[in-house]
């Protein structure tokens, strides 16, 4: 029971965490595909940093930010919103661990679309919003799709800033990754193997799905 109660778990609080991330993923990917400006290429480097910093770095950060005494995490406070050691917490380190994925298979996307559709609706009197919702974003969405189901399969199996962040609270933030580590740690083999091959058959799925939209689509991450 327990084994399939962070499955759940996990599952369910990395579907947020791709709900979360889509918004600002969606604008910089289009942005950074589609416009030229001072700073783009800091911009690019910082959406792309938590791929290469240590994941315990990302969620040291993170708890900087969003502990009680933190800039964020103090504004929050006062508004009766607590994050650290809370589900909350986990949804923001997967949130933030799976951003650069997404952006980076969603560029790609938003590159390959004809920009004489978009010119075409413009000349027809569309504005830009519309141009956006109805010819950008569905030329694009293989690549969207792709990107989210990467960002959902990274989030799947989040673990350095997760434990800095949110801890191991059995039932309230315990994930996949991190209940793997607390059972090996404490000599429950067999329950940590469980959680690997669980965890191998939603990762192994998601990523499948991902490279098979990507593929049917031709976007190049």
């Amino acid at each position: 029971m327990d084994i399939w109660h962070i499955t759940w778990f996990t599952v369910a609080t990395a579907a947020f965490a791709t709900l979360l991330m889509l918004p600002p993923g969606l604008f910089l990917a289009w942005l950074l595909a589609r416009r030229q400006f001072r700073g783009r290429v800091l911009l690019e480097t910082l959406v792309s940093l938590p791929l290469v910093l240590p994941p315990v770095a990302t969620g040291l950060l993170l708890l900087m930010l969003v502990a009680p005494r933190g800039p964020i995490g103090g504004v929050l406070e006062r508004a009766g919103i607590e994050v650290v050691f809370t589900w909350k917490a986990v949804v923001l380190a997967m949130a933030v661990m799976g951003l650069p994925l997404l952006v980076r298979t969603s560029r790609a996307g938003f590159e390959q679309v004809d920009h004489r559709y978009e010119a075409v609706a413009a000349t027809l009197g569309a504005g830009p919003l519309r141009v956006f919702l109805t010819i950008t974003l569905p030329l694009a969405l293989p690549g969207v799709i792709a990107g989210s189901v990467l960002g959902f399969a990274r989030a799947l199996g989040e673990f350095g800033a997760t434990i800095m962040i949110a801890g191991s609270i059995p039932g309230a933030t315990r994930t996949l990754a991190v209940a793997i580590y607390s059972f090996a740690e404490t000599g429950r083999d067999a329950d940590a193997m469980h959680l690997v091959l669980v965890s191998a058959v939603i990762a192994f799925a998601a990523l499948g799905t991902a490279n098979w939209i990507a593929a049917r689509a031709g976007v190049r991450s």
